[in-house]
Parts: C-alpha cells; sequence; structure tokens
C-alpha cells in the first residue's frame, strides 16, 4: 500500500528520518501550512525540526503539533512562538479520510519532510502509519544491517 518516495523538487527544510523507524509508513500525502512571515523568513534559513511532531484533527481541521520553528532574530517583537499549532491546508476529501483513518484504525498521522516546492511555497509530506512493537524495530534494523552487510560483501567480490 505504500507509496514510491519521490523526493521534493524544491529546497528540503527538515526531515524526519525517527518517522521511518517508529512507524510503518502506509500512505503519504501532500499538505499546506499557515505561517508567519517570521516562520517562512526562519524555514528559509532552513532552521526546523520535525522530532515528536504530529497532526491531529481539531474541529474538523488538521493542525500540526510540536513542529518547532525557532524565531527570527530580525523579526524581533514581531516574531512568532516556535511551538505553535499551525494549521495544515488540504482538500476537504483528503482531511476526512486521515481523519476516519486516526479515528477507526487508530492510525498516526506523522510529518516526514518540510521542504519549499518548486514555487517557493512551504509544503510538508505528511504519512498515514501504524506504529511498530519493538520486535518489529528489530526486525526493520536486522534486514538494515544484512542489506548493508550484502552489499559491502558484492563491492568486495565484484
Amino acid at each position: 500500500m505504500a507509496t514510491a518516495q519521490k523526493a521534493p523538487a524544491g529546497k528540503l527544510v527538515a526531515d524526519n528520518r525517527r518517522a521511518r523507524f517508529d512507524y510503518e509508513i502506509l500512505d503519504t500525502v501532500e499538505a499546506g501550512i499557515v505561517l508567519s512571515g517570521s516562520e517562512v523568513k526562519s524555514l528559509r534559513q532552513g532552521r526546523a525540526s520535525l522530532s515528536d511532531a504530529h497532526a491531529a484533527e481539531r474541529g474538523g481541521e488538521l493542525w500540526l503539533l510540536n513542529v518547532h520553528i525557532p524565531e527570527y532574530g530580525p523579526a524581533n517583537r514581531f516574531g512568532h512562538e516556535p511551538k505553535r499549532p499551525r494549521k495544515l491546508l488540504m482538500h476537504r476529501r483528503e482531511i476526512n479520510r486521515l481523519i476516519g483513518a486516526v479515528q477507526k484504525e487508530g492510525m498516526t498521522i506523522v510529518p516526514l519532510r518540510l521542504y519549499f516546492n518548486e514555487r517557493g511555497i512551504a509544503k510538508l509530506q505528511l504519512a498515514l502509519a501504524r506504529g511498530k512493537k519493538a520486535h518489529d524495530k528489530r526486525e526493520t534494523e536486522k534486514k538494515r544491517d544484512w542489506q548493508r552487510e550484502k552489499s559491502r560483501l558484492m563491492r568486495e567480490k565484484g
């Protein structure tokens, strides 16, 4: 069910590598974010953290929680709160599908990447994910180690 990952066309700001280890990624979607001017300036400097971030439903809308976008120094008193909730912009049908999966199937919506697209607009790649158990994480680690070892052996022989 997971789709092939294609790299964003624009500038990558933040990548949530931990999400792929902690969650089984089932589906991905792209969403826009409502940002203030100082947040955009801070993102253009490449400053953001997606660790511990997730999306949640509030009043029929999706909100991005726990994303840390540090204050932009020159913005001074017109700055922003670094961990404020940010509204996600998506089509109503997509929002309903994601909210339904979270409520019915106990899934989680986690951000994978924060980037600027080719038009310079901040976008977020979200994943519909299911949490992995400890033994699943160990299995993933074993597979990764075996692939690394296998490629090392193939390089040495050929």
